[in-house]
């Protein structure tokens, strides 16, 4: 009798395990996303609407597609768009979906050694930040944000790897520990505007550049080819993307603001 009552709970037990996994998909994503608070703004639509639970492995977009090519979840929701569209060109993922875009902006103290403050020219920016051996706090980790900074130096004619330790600091870290440490040493850094605007301990530190073309950021989510990786919940990831670029989805994202301030913005097609 004692057999057959565990042997029923353990079988009750392993189908709602069971269900509960099969509703479940991982999305590998970026630090910068999620400091900007959106995931806890739609992830509880997303469960109602779709009873998927969605579980975020915020990282850099560089190791976000790493994991993604390792089949280390079912959906990469990135904003790096030409290593984007070289995932989808090697086939790891069927298509590219548009989903949202905001800016990156150049965050300074009110100091502004390199006397910044007000360009709407990201290059000569940089130019004036080398010109003035200001601190620069860059994230250093092969991120979507790393990645637009990186350009900057190029287009302004920078070896700032030349200047790693000095006026040029590597955190190695995400957005938010980055904008910690630009702020603890009083430099200069590139940031998303979403993870600014979220961000609690400011200091002194206001946008110093902005507006620039250069600087759009926009957002892609693809599901991970099952040909490539089995493991992959395909229906369950398509149904998070299938949400994310609806009507309602694009709505909820366009109703997120922060004092005020909306984050992001849905540009899905």
């Amino acid at each position: 009798m004692f057999r057959k009552i565990f042997f029923t709970a353990t079988t009750a037990m392993m189908i709602m395990n069971s269900a509960f996994a099969e509703d479940t998909i991982i999305v590998q994503s970026t630090t910068s996303t999620k400091n900007s608070g959106l995931y806890d703004y739609i992830l509880p639509v997303v469960k109602a609407d779709t009873g998927i639970t969605v579980n975020v492995v915020a990282v850099g977009t560089g190791a976000a597609i790493k994991n993604a090519m390792n089949c280390d979840g079912d959906v990469l929701f990135v904003h790096s768009r030409k290593r984007e569209d070289k995932f989808v060109a090697e086939g790891y993922a069927e298509r590219r979906y548009d989903v949202m875009y905001n800016d990156f902006v150049i965050i300074g103290p009110a100091a502004d050694p390199a006397g910044i403050k007000g360009l709407d020219d990201a290059v000569l920016a940089m130019k004036k930040v080398l010109a003035a051996k200001a601190l620069f706090a860059s994230r250093g980790d092969d991120s979507g944000t790393h990645s637009k900074e990186k350009s900057l130096w190029a287009a302004a004619g920078i070896d700032q790897e030349a200047a790693s330790g000095t006026w040029y600091r590597k955190t190695g870290s995400g957005m938010g520990a980055t904008i910690n440490t630009a702020i603890g040493m009083g430099g200069y850094t590139l940031t998303d505007r979403a993870t600014w605007i979220n961000f609690g301990n400011k200091g002194d530190f206001t946008i110093m550049v902005e507006g620039d073309e250069d600087m759009f950021n926009p957002y892609g989510v693809m599901l991970i080819s099952q040909e490539k990786c089995p493991t992959v919940k395909s229906r369950e990831g398509q149904a998070f993307i299938d949400w994310l670029v609806s009507e309602k989805g694009q709505k909820t994202i366009a109703s997120y603001e922060v004092n005020g301030k909306k984050l992001f913005f849905p540009n899905a097609k």
